[in-house]
């Protein structure tokens, strides 16, 4: 028996890193877990893995996921995608707002004038944007049945300088969508909360590694060690007291007394990003 039999999820951008981590623990958990993700064929991407891969991985480990190729820039295919949760399980009980574009400068070390203004476009639209409004439509399921929680992938760089303007300047903004849809959800029961993982070991980190000499890549977190936290925070009856705040995964390891795969407390949220190697 898993702590989140019977239960159902949503977690999008899945395919790969934090995401992925947290699909995987909510699917050995027990919930059911749909997952989004825009690369279903290997290869297709710059970096690997697919959201049917990631479903498939769940299975696999005797869970239950559903892959749902879903591009969070586009509010129908958003929409479609909770209208399936619905009609096949009849509820949502958790909502993971994970998507998010990176663009290659992120990690540049560029100073905001030397960076395409597109950049701003990428990282508001799939990552703040984005989680408003899978948001609505996660409300709009929840609200009835007067539960749910929505956890919102943020950053330390919602509260200090971290790689780029626009990637700050999101993450603080979503923390600011956190607290303002916690106060509007409690009365109808329904939680939400900013989650701040410290260095993750992604797939996109470990092939940026080389160029950031600086940062301590050993004592860093799995992508499962958020899934943890979100497994942690879903599970907690009196999850709705924490709604409308921002909690590291490693405080939440304290105190729900969980750990990483490799059994390790990693050291918690970056702070004093380095500038990449040029």
């Amino acid at each position: 028996m898993g702590v989140l039999d019977g239960r159902v999820a949503i977690v999008t951008g899945a395919s790969r890193g934090i995401g992925k981590g947290c699909a995987l623990e909510l699917g050995a958990a027990g919930a059911t877990v749909y997952v989004t993700g825009r690369t279903v064929t290997e290869g297709a991407a710059e970096l690997p893995g697919t959201v049917t891969g990631t479903a498939a991985e769940i299975a696999t480990a005797g869970g239950r996921a559903v892959a749902v190729p879903c591009d969070h820039r586009d509010d129908a295919q958003v929409e479609a995608l909770f209208e399936r949760a619905l009609a096949e399980q009849g509820r949502l009980d958790l909502l993971v707002n994970n998507a998010f574009l990176i663009p290659k400068e992120l990690l540049s070390g560029l100073p905001f004038w030397r960076c395409p203004i597109s950049n701003w476009d990428d990282m508001l639209d799939v990552g703040t944007r984005s989680a408003y409004v899978a948001s609505v439509f996660a409300a709009r399921m929840m609200i009835p049945r007067r539960s749910g929680l929505i956890v919102n992938i943020s950053s330390s760089g919602a509260a200090e300088y971290a790689w780029h303007v626009a990637y700050g300047v999101g993450k603080a903004a979503l923390d600011r969508l956190t607290a303002d849809t916690a106060h509007e959800l409690r009365e109808h029961g329904v939680a939400v909360v900013s989650l701040w993982p410290g260095l993750v070991r992604t797939e996109r980190v470990e092939a940026t590694r080389d160029a950031l000499p600086a940062l301590n890549f050993d004592t860093a977190e799995s992508p499962r060690f958020s899934g943890r936290a979100v497994v942690a925070l879903a599970a907690d009856p009196e999850v709705l007291r924490r709604s409308g705040s921002a909690f590291a995964s490693h405080d939440l390891a304290q105190e729900y007394g969980f750990r990483d795969v490799d059994g390790r407390l990693p050291p918690g949220p970056l702070h004093g990003r380095p500038r990449r190697r040029q």
